[in-house]
């Protein structure tokens, strides 16, 4: 954690400055030093980067390996419990980083129906990590990255629903091998459970949804509020509503977790690695997001995944097809397809 407080701090205005230069000084010129000296600036700056994207893909591939090695291989069948340790993280860990490493100002709620709103938002929020966390417990890593995939496919249509404003035709062409993708991965997946893949697509669904409600609920300037505030206000709301549920529908979750404790001594250690990686992949998305272009981020997002089915793969042994990994090679290159539509046509 100690790295966040020292790098994030500094703001794309000063990376935009340091460009000024870059441009200034070649432009006039300038002495020897002067370029070495900007070299050298945008050596340690593209290291840092490199270093964020590291972290950044560590994060996310590691919360969805121990998310899905404790539902699935350890005995915790717990996922609404699960998701309520990574929002206790997310807390505790987001007012650390904002309230005293100052990674991002405070941002403050000014009103009641903006609070009103940002808890319409952590109930979505819960819903996709509840879901997406219960879909694990039957489906390959694999599949379920094959099916987040179509995220792009859902933001389009409640955008649409939403705003009735349309895209270019070309930019839904680009979601028809998309969906197509998944459909030809479902019927080559060995391993293919129907209420895991509803569980999933839900998910799915609800993280796209939660993505337009955002854009819609907190669109003026006075309401709008970064990732990193957002996820501050987001996880207490979420521990509230997570805690009873998983209280009721899990009512066995304390005796076999302490029982487990017991006969694994790295249980505690396992829970608490899993749940402050879940902090570290909100914190890492948002770090990389602020210091790359969204072209970047898009292809780095589309590469993650990938790189996380073939990990999953080796550790888990789960068995593929090729009709299987065609069509999820099918679904990136339209998620790929359509960032460049939008990209081009907005």
């Amino acid at each position: 954690m100690s790295t966040h407080g020292s790098y994030s701090m500094r703001s794309k205005a000063s990376f935009e400055n340091e460009a000024k230069a870059t441009v200034k000084e070649s432009g006039g010129g300038g002495s020897g030093g002067k370029n070495g000296k900007t070299m050298s600036s945008n050596s340690k700056e593209n290291l840092f980067i490199c270093f964020l994207v590291t972290l950044w893909y560590s994060s996310n591939i590691g919360v969805i390996l121990l998310n899905k090695y404790l539902l699935s291989n350890y005995g915790f069948k717990f996922p609404i419990f699960l998701t309520m340790c990574h929002m206790s993280a997310c807390a505790v860990l987001s007012y650390i980083s904002i309230v005293f490493f100052k990674v991002v100002p405070q941002q403050m709620i000014k009103s009641r129906s903006q609070f009103m709103k940002i808890a319409t938002l952590s109930l979505v929020f819960c819903a996709s990590v509840v879901g997406g966390n219960v879909s694990l417990r039957y489906l390959a890593v694999s599949f379920n990255q094959a099916v987040g995939a179509t995220t792009p496919f859902f933001t389009a249509v409640f955008a649409y629903l939403a705003t009735l404003k349309r895209e270019a035709w070309v930019t839904y062409g680009a979601l028809v091998p998309v969906v197509a993708g998944v459909v030809i991965a479902s019927g080559g997946e060995p391993g293919f459970h129907l209420f895991g893949f509803i569980m999933c697509l839900s998910a799915t669904a609800a993280r796209a949804f939660k993505s337009v409600l955002q854009g819609l609920l907190l669109s003026s300037e006075g309401e709008k509020l970064n990732s990193m505030n957002l996820l501050l206000y987001m996880s207490p709301i979420a521990i509230l509503v997570l805690l009873p549920a998983a209280l009721i529908m899990e009512p066995n979750v304390v005796d076999v977790t302490m029982t487990l404790a017991r006969d694994h001594k790295s249980m505690w250690l396992l829970l608490l690695l899993n749940s402050i990686t879940a902090y570290a992949a909100n914190l890492t998305n948002f770090l990389v997001t602020k210091h790359t272009s969204a072209l970047t981020l898009q292809v780095l997002g589309n590469a993650k995944g990938a790189v996380a089915v073939v990990i999953s793969i080796l550790l888990f042994r789960n068995p593929v097809t090729v009709v299987g990994m065609g069509g999820y090679t099918i679904t990136v290159m339209g998620v790929a397809a359509y960032g460049e539509t939008k990209r081009r046509f907005r």
